[in-house]
Protein backbone atom coordinates (compact mmCIF):
# COMPACT_ATOMS: atom_id res chain seq x y z
CA UNK A 1 0.00 0.00 0.00
CA UNK A 2 1.27 3.48 -0.86
CA UNK A 3 1.53 5.99 2.00
CA UNK A 4 -1.47 8.26 2.39
CA UNK A 5 -0.95 11.84 1.20
CA UNK A 6 -0.32 14.30 3.98
CA UNK A 7 -3.23 16.53 4.87
CA UNK A 8 -3.27 19.86 6.65
CA UNK A 9 -2.86 19.24 10.37
CA UNK A 10 -1.03 22.40 11.44
CA UNK A 11 -2.17 23.38 14.91
CA UNK A 12 -3.00 19.85 16.01
CA UNK A 13 -1.61 18.72 19.39
CA UNK A 14 -1.09 15.03 20.10
CA UNK A 15 -0.36 13.25 23.39
CA UNK A 16 1.71 10.10 22.95
CA UNK A 17 3.10 7.77 25.63
CA UNK A 18 6.81 7.17 26.09
CA UNK A 19 8.55 3.99 25.02
CA UNK A 20 7.81 1.50 22.29
CA UNK A 21 4.20 2.63 21.87
CA UNK A 22 5.51 6.13 20.98
CA UNK A 23 7.46 4.73 18.03
CA UNK A 24 4.58 2.53 16.88
CA UNK A 25 2.14 5.44 17.13
CA UNK A 26 4.42 7.76 15.14
CA UNK A 27 4.74 5.12 12.42
CA UNK A 28 0.99 4.50 12.15
CA UNK A 29 0.00 8.17 12.34
CA UNK A 30 2.56 8.97 9.63
CA UNK A 31 1.08 6.33 7.36
CA UNK A 32 -2.32 7.87 8.06
CA UNK A 33 -1.09 11.17 6.60
CA UNK A 34 0.34 13.21 9.48
CA UNK A 35 3.78 14.77 8.82
CA UNK A 36 5.42 13.05 11.80
CA UNK A 37 8.86 11.51 12.24
CA UNK A 38 10.85 9.82 14.98
CA UNK A 39 12.85 12.54 16.75
CA UNK A 40 16.49 12.17 17.72
CA UNK A 41 16.92 10.77 21.22
CA UNK A 42 17.06 13.63 23.72
CA UNK A 43 15.48 14.85 26.93
CA UNK A 44 12.94 16.95 25.02
CA UNK A 45 9.31 16.28 25.94
CA UNK A 46 7.58 18.46 23.31
CA UNK A 47 8.23 18.40 19.58
CA UNK A 48 7.06 20.57 16.69
CA UNK A 49 6.76 18.19 13.76
CA UNK A 50 5.88 20.31 10.73
CA UNK A 51 3.23 22.22 12.64
CA UNK A 52 1.92 19.27 14.69
CA UNK A 53 2.79 19.51 18.38
CA UNK A 54 3.68 16.14 19.91
CA UNK A 55 3.78 15.77 23.70
CA UNK A 56 5.69 12.76 25.08
CA UNK A 57 3.99 11.69 28.32
CA UNK A 58 3.65 8.87 30.81
CA UNK A 59 1.01 6.44 29.59
CA UNK A 60 -1.27 7.22 32.53
CA UNK A 61 -1.22 10.95 31.77
CA UNK A 62 -2.43 10.73 28.15
CA UNK A 63 -6.18 10.51 29.00
CA UNK A 64 -5.86 13.50 31.33
CA UNK A 65 -4.20 15.73 28.73
CA UNK A 66 -6.78 14.77 26.09
CA UNK A 67 -9.81 15.00 28.38
CA UNK A 68 -8.81 18.47 29.64
CA UNK A 69 -8.12 19.72 26.12
CA UNK A 70 -4.38 20.34 26.39
CA UNK A 71 -4.01 17.77 23.61
CA UNK A 72 -6.55 17.36 20.80
CA UNK A 73 -5.95 13.64 20.47
CA UNK A 74 -3.66 10.92 21.71
CA UNK A 75 -2.77 7.25 21.76
CA UNK A 76 -3.15 5.17 24.92
CA UNK A 77 -3.69 1.56 25.98
CA UNK A 78 -7.30 0.50 26.58
CA UNK A 79 -6.29 -0.69 30.06
CA UNK A 80 -4.98 2.74 31.04
CA UNK A 81 -8.00 4.47 29.51
CA UNK A 82 -10.45 2.27 31.41
CA UNK A 83 -8.57 2.76 34.67
CA UNK A 84 -8.54 6.55 34.22
CA UNK A 85 -12.33 6.85 33.96
CA UNK A 86 -11.83 9.87 31.68
CA UNK A 87 -14.58 10.83 29.22
CA UNK A 88 -12.77 10.99 25.91
CA UNK A 89 -13.93 9.87 22.47
CA UNK A 90 -12.36 6.54 21.50
CA UNK A 91 -12.97 6.10 17.76
CA UNK A 92 -10.31 3.59 16.67
CA UNK A 93 -8.74 0.40 18.01
CA UNK A 94 -5.23 0.74 16.59
CA UNK A 95 -4.57 -2.98 17.11
CA UNK A 96 -1.01 -2.83 18.39
CA UNK A 97 0.52 -3.26 21.86
CA UNK A 98 -1.98 -6.05 22.51
CA UNK A 99 -1.99 -7.49 26.04
CA UNK A 100 -4.41 -8.67 28.70
CA UNK A 101 -5.07 -7.59 32.27
CA UNK A 102 -5.23 -10.75 34.35
CA UNK A 103 -5.73 -12.09 37.85
CA UNK A 104 -2.48 -13.82 38.79
CA UNK A 105 -1.57 -16.15 41.65
CA UNK A 106 1.29 -18.43 42.56
CA UNK A 107 1.09 -21.81 40.88
CA UNK A 108 -1.05 -24.07 43.06
CA UNK A 109 -2.16 -21.29 45.41
CA UNK A 110 -5.58 -21.96 46.97
CA UNK A 111 -7.77 -20.33 49.53
CA UNK A 112 -9.79 -17.11 49.52
CA UNK A 113 -8.57 -13.78 48.21
CA UNK A 114 -8.06 -11.55 51.23
CA UNK A 115 -5.84 -8.98 49.55
CA UNK A 116 -5.16 -8.18 45.88
CA UNK A 117 -2.43 -5.82 44.65
CA UNK A 118 -2.51 -3.94 41.38
CA UNK A 119 -1.54 -0.83 39.43
CA UNK A 120 -5.20 -0.83 38.40
CA UNK A 121 -7.21 -0.46 41.64
CA UNK A 122 -10.35 0.83 39.89
CA UNK A 123 -10.56 -2.08 37.45
CA UNK A 124 -9.59 -4.56 40.15
CA UNK A 125 -12.39 -3.40 42.47
CA UNK A 126 -14.89 -3.61 39.61
CA UNK A 127 -13.71 -7.13 38.73
CA UNK A 128 -13.95 -8.33 42.34
CA UNK A 129 -17.36 -6.69 42.86
CA UNK A 130 -18.74 -8.38 39.73
CA UNK A 131 -17.80 -11.72 41.28
CA UNK A 132 -19.07 -10.92 44.76
CA UNK A 133 -15.57 -10.90 46.28
CA UNK A 134 -14.71 -8.46 49.07
CA UNK A 135 -10.91 -8.61 48.98
CA UNK A 136 -8.90 -5.56 50.01
CA UNK A 137 -7.28 -3.86 47.00
CA UNK A 138 -3.80 -2.39 47.40
CA UNK A 139 -2.40 0.02 44.82
CA UNK A 140 1.24 -0.63 43.97
CA UNK A 141 3.61 0.37 41.18
CA UNK A 142 6.68 -1.33 39.81
CA UNK A 143 7.08 -5.09 39.98
CA UNK A 144 3.58 -6.10 41.05
CA UNK A 145 4.44 -9.82 40.92
CA UNK A 146 6.53 -9.43 44.08
CA UNK A 147 3.33 -8.88 46.08
CA UNK A 148 2.41 -12.51 45.45
CA UNK A 149 5.90 -13.85 45.97
CA UNK A 150 6.39 -12.11 49.32
CA UNK A 151 2.93 -12.77 50.76
CA UNK A 152 1.90 -9.11 50.64
CA UNK A 153 -1.14 -10.14 48.60
CA UNK A 154 -2.95 -13.37 47.77
CA UNK A 155 -3.14 -12.36 44.10
CA UNK A 156 -2.27 -9.52 41.78
CA UNK A 157 -4.01 -7.98 38.78
CA UNK A 158 -1.43 -7.01 36.18
CA UNK A 159 -0.70 -6.88 32.44
CA UNK A 160 0.42 -10.02 30.64
CA UNK A 161 1.90 -10.10 27.14
CA UNK A 162 3.93 -13.26 26.68
CA UNK A 163 3.62 -14.83 30.13
CA UNK A 164 7.37 -15.38 30.35
CA UNK A 165 7.72 -13.27 33.52
CA UNK A 166 4.99 -15.31 35.20
CA UNK A 167 6.62 -18.61 34.24
CA UNK A 168 9.99 -17.41 35.55
CA UNK A 169 8.44 -16.57 38.93
CA UNK A 170 6.17 -19.61 39.47
CA UNK A 171 3.04 -17.55 38.79
CA UNK A 172 0.04 -18.27 36.60
CA UNK A 173 -2.98 -16.49 35.13
CA UNK A 174 -6.21 -17.51 36.81
CA UNK A 175 -8.58 -15.24 34.89
CA UNK A 176 -8.55 -12.49 32.25
CA UNK A 177 -9.98 -9.22 33.59
CA UNK A 178 -9.91 -7.46 30.20
CA UNK A 179 -8.07 -7.44 26.88
CA UNK A 180 -6.23 -4.31 25.80
CA UNK A 181 -4.60 -2.68 22.78
CA UNK A 182 -3.62 0.84 21.77
CA UNK A 183 -6.54 3.21 21.07
CA UNK A 184 -6.85 6.61 19.42
CA UNK A 185 -8.54 9.00 21.84
CA UNK A 186 -9.92 12.42 20.92
CA UNK A 187 -11.04 15.42 22.95
CA UNK A 188 -14.77 15.87 22.33
CA UNK A 189 -14.55 19.67 21.89
CA UNK A 190 -11.58 19.41 19.54
CA UNK A 191 -13.56 16.94 17.44
CA UNK A 192 -16.00 19.78 16.72
CA UNK A 193 -13.55 22.67 16.42
CA UNK A 194 -10.86 20.82 14.42
CA UNK A 195 -13.04 18.41 12.51
CA UNK A 196 -11.27 19.19 9.22
CA UNK A 197 -8.09 17.72 10.74
CA UNK A 198 -9.46 15.00 12.99
CA UNK A 199 -12.16 13.45 10.80
CA UNK A 200 -9.76 12.56 7.93
CA UNK A 201 -7.26 11.20 10.46
CA UNK A 202 -9.89 8.98 12.11
CA UNK A 203 -11.14 7.75 8.73
CA UNK A 204 -7.63 6.92 7.51
CA UNK A 205 -6.72 5.10 10.73
CA UNK A 206 -9.89 3.03 10.47
CA UNK A 207 -8.95 2.08 6.92
CA UNK A 208 -5.43 1.08 7.91
CA UNK A 209 -6.47 -1.01 10.89
CA UNK A 210 -9.39 -2.68 9.12
CA UNK A 211 -7.07 -3.61 6.26
CA UNK A 212 -4.65 -5.16 8.73
CA UNK A 213 -2.04 -2.47 8.20
CA UNK A 214 -1.81 -1.31 11.80
CA UNK A 215 1.51 -1.03 13.57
Amino acid sequence: MNPAPEFSAAGLTLALPKGRIFEEAIDLLSRAGLPLYLPQKSRALRFDMNGVQVLELRNQDVPVYVDLGVADAGVVGKDVLAESGRSVYEPVDLKFSACRLSLIREVGAAGPLGRVASKYPRLTREYLAQRGLSAEVIKLSGNIELACLTGLADAVVDLVQTGSTLAANNLEERDVVMRSSARLVVNRTALKLKREMLRPLIARLRELTEEGNGA
